[in-house]
């Protein structure tokens, strides 16, 4: 099971803030998720051999068509800062 500090390392690191039941949920989320992968680990894939590429299976672009944007509200409502109508970000020059 993952603990309690390594999942506010998480939290923390993506900027999220969480309740005490949203930290007990990700825990017991997180800790079946790394034990699917302690599953796969156990497969013996020595007679598989890896892949160079990723092979096609077609276009994953959709066509340009013109459609509703989003309103201000709705696009900014997670923006950490914002500016009026505007995400708030820090000059890169």
């Amino acid at each position: 099971m993952i603990s309690r500090e390594e999942v506010l390392h998480i939290a923390k690191l993506a900027k999220l803030k969480l309740t005490e039941e949203e930290i007990e949920l990700f825990q017991e989320q997180l800790g079946q998720i790394l034990s699917y992968f302690r599953k796969l680990q156990e497969l013996d894939t020595s007679a598989v051999e890896p892949l160079k590429h990723v092979p096609t299976l077609g276009s994953a672009w959709r066509e340009d068509e013109p459609r509703e944007s989003l309103p201000p509200e709705e696009a900014l409502k997670n923006a950490p800062k914002r500016r009026g109508d505007y995400f708030d970000v820090p000059k890169v020059f």
